[in-house]
């Protein structure tokens, strides 16, 4: 076995991999970017190299500075983690050459299934089945779109060295072909450095499922059971689970041994997934087609490892190292029922675009509330890290485990109501909608879920206006109460002399504005009058937490400000609602005029107007990259392009004013 590895990545993954090689007594280094001097991973390590830059080109995809701290450190093997470099056959390939064991597949494998086109003629000579698609490598536009028309809308369009959902258009009409293969393009060229794409047919009501696979150096290969990761975003997973819901012995059989199939078509070794597409029919029936293979350990390894009791990143070690596996086929079997949770810093009511910030407040689940094993945490972050533009915006993962779906659903929202999380937007609350949603209690999956479901997911406000705003008041009273300790003159609640005071609040809730008004009565009791709420209010401490009585409801809640915010969390829900000094907003006003700014850090792609062109409700004018995505930015009202305050290629701060857009009136009289 190693004696020391190099961990080529960084966050998650980095600690992940970290944890399994302190426990198998091997030594660790870390590397580690400008933006990462200070990261989690880096701790974990028992060494560290900086590399770099913070723009991951010029860190974590330098392999040659990676070789390089390998060598100077003593490093034996090198583990890619996933995304960076792991699935890039040169690194691997230069890993072998420069003496290193790469942790991973051989770099022949890495190539041949890299390629999405290529890897599915590989498929189809060996048996696999495939979505009708066009794979070739003439790339001419118009052949394209020809194809499409061939194969049938809708389409799906996808970068052929993709993954990860970039680089990937669902096309519903022959009219949105071109610009959204141009689209696919540029993010495939930025992403992968290979516009290359291929075309297929859009599955309707498809469910995603893949195969965790496993190869040795002996020749022997094992499929470690399936995962339904169908709930997604952007098509990217949101939530995994395993074993997958309504799956049949014979089907999973068929899978496995089709998952395997492919696997030893490119003479795989190490952990990989088959990820197949597979299609619901009528009377219940599914039918399957290959649609790529991840050369690499998946995001979501930790709920095959829940059901299957076995450490994933153990046996990549151990096969890379030359050890044949651990157990053959016979001998794997399912235990209960896993659900993973991606927690990313992005704000799902408005389009899930990337959130960037610090982590005032990261709180997880505390251990004593679960049976052991039933809840697990892998995160790269600790309280008080910053999430930059620079990477991926996922936080954390949460793993639960139970007896039974239903037991692990239960245990997942009770899990998420303990995340506390405040600085920057995340996906929290969004994550408890969709498990508490009809469609995933009942597992009635596919990759259309969150859109079917929007109208319960998005905007959903758990608390109310009255409740939010009882808590809100009661904190302030308990922190008036601390502050004054026990001099009776000084507090502004409790017993009166003579008659009732009144005491008035304003608060912003949800983009409105809202006023209270506290009444304290002669016996020290209160009553509270919120929107058109009125009731007795009462609270007390229970330790970091706060219970309100409020209009004939309960609620035990921890409050966190930041500024003027109350950030409220409860087992109903998380929201926030924001405390107005009455004296410091007097009089104050607010024009928004015709500003059109960028909501996160990121690089100007395009501008598709001019100055002086008329612009429509709705129209696209710019097009920004950010976290390794393309986002939209729209006009909000009709109007006339005033200027254009950057160029194409220019990087933009978030809230940056990109351009402006006046009034056809006020263009035309030339105010």
């Amino acid at each position: 076995m190693f004696k020391k590895i190099l961990i080529a990545n960084r966050g998650e993954i980095a600690c992940r991999v970290a944890a399994t090689a302190r426990r198998m007594a091997i030594r660790t280094v870390a590397v580690y970017s400008d933006a990462d001097a200070g990261a989690k991973h880096v701790a974990a390590c028992d060494e560290a190299v900086h590399i770099g830059g913070s723009a991951p080109r010029d860190s974590y995809l330098r392999w040659d500075r990676i070789i390089e701290a390998a060598r100077a450190t003593g490093a034996e093997a090198i583990h890619p983690g996933y995304g960076f470099l792991s699935e890039n056959d040169e690194f691997a390939r230069a890993c072998a050459e420069a003496g290193l064991v790469f942790i991973g597949p051989p770099a022949s494998a890495i190539l041949a299934m890299g390629l999405k086109a290529e890897s599915k003629q590989l498929m189809e000579k060996a048996g696999v089945p495939l979505v009708p698609g066009y794979h070739g490598a003439d790339q001419d536009p118009a052949l394209l779109e020809r194809e499409a028309a061939r194969i049938g809308y809708p389409v799906l369009i996808k970068a052929s060295a993709g993954g990860g959902g970039k680089g990937m258009r669902a096309v519903d009409k022959p009219e949105d072909f071109q610009a959204a293969l141009a689209s696919c393009q540029r993010e495939a060229a930025s992403s992968f450095g290979d516009d290359a794409v291929l075309v297929e047919k859009y599955v309707q009501r498809p469910r995603h499922i893949e195969i965790q696979v496993f190869g040795d150096t002996q020749g022997n290969c094992v499929w470690l059971f399936e995962r339904d990761c169908s709930v997604q975003r952007r098509h990217q997973k949101v939530l995994e689970e395993a074993p997958a819901p309504g799956m049949t012995p014979a089907l999973r059989q068929r899978m496995g041994e089709a998952a395997v199939a492919a696997a030893k078509a490119v003479g795989y070794v190490g952990a990989g997934t088959v990820e197949f597409i597979v299609e619901q029919r009528e009377g219940g029936a599914m039918e399957f087609f290959f649609m790529e293979m991840n050369t690499r350990l998946q995001v979501e390894h930790p709920v095959t490892e829940a059901i299957t009791g076995l450490d994933l990143v153990e046996w990549q070690l151990r096969v890379a190292a030359g050890e044949p596996l651990p157990l053959k086929q016979e001998q794997l079997r399912i235990q209960g029922h896993a659900i993973e949770a991606r927690i990313s810093a992005e704000t799902p009511d408005n389009n899930f675009l990337p959130a960037t910030g610090t982590l005032l407040v990261y709180r997880n689940p505390p251990a004593a509330s679960f049976e052991p094993a039933a809840v697990r945490i892998d995160d790269g972050v600790r309280e008080g890290d910053v999430i930059s533009p620079f990477y991926d915006p996922m936080i954390a993962k949460l793993i639960v485990h139970g007896d039974t779906r239903e037991q692990a659903l239960a245990r997942l929202d009770q899990a998420l109501a303990q995340v506390h999380i405040v600085g920057l937007g995340n996906n929290v609350q969004f994550l408890r909608q969709v498990v508490r949603s009809r469609s995933f209690a009942q597992a009635d999956l596919d990759t259309a879920l969150i859109v079917r479901e929007q109208d319960n997911l998005f905007r959903q406000e758990p608390l109310g206006l009255a409740l939010a705003g009882a808590v809100a008041i009661a904190q302030a009273l308990l922190q008036e109460r601390a502050a004054a300790g026990a001099d009776p003159f000084s507090r502004r609640d409790g017993w009166n002399s003579h008659g009732a005071r009144v005491r008035r609040f304003e608060f912003d809730f949800r983009g409105e504005r809202a006023k209270a008004e506290l009444t304290y009565l002669h016996d020290g009791a209160l009553t509270l009058t919120i929107g058109n709420v009125s009731g007795a209010l009462s609270f007390a401490a229970r330790g970091d937490r706060i219970e309100v009585h409020f209009a004939g409801q309960r609620l035990l809640a921890t409050v966190y400000a930041d500024g003027e915010t109350d950030h409220v969390f409860s087992e109903r829900g998380a929201t926030q609602i924001v405390n107005v000094d009455l004296l410091a907003h007097a009089g104050e006003t607010h024009s928004e005029g015709g500003r059109l700014t960028a909501p996160m850090p990121g690089k100007v792609l395009s501008f598709n107007v001019r100055p002086g062109d008329e612009v429509r409700e709705g129209q696209v004018l710019a097009i920004m990259e950010a976290m390794k995505m393309e986002h939209t930015i729209a006009a909000p009202g009709d109007g006339v392009v005033a200027e254009l305050l950057y160029a194409p290629g220019d990087q933009v701060d978030e809230g940056a004013e990109l351009l402006t857009i006046t009034a056809k009136t006020e263009a035309a009289s030339g105010n």
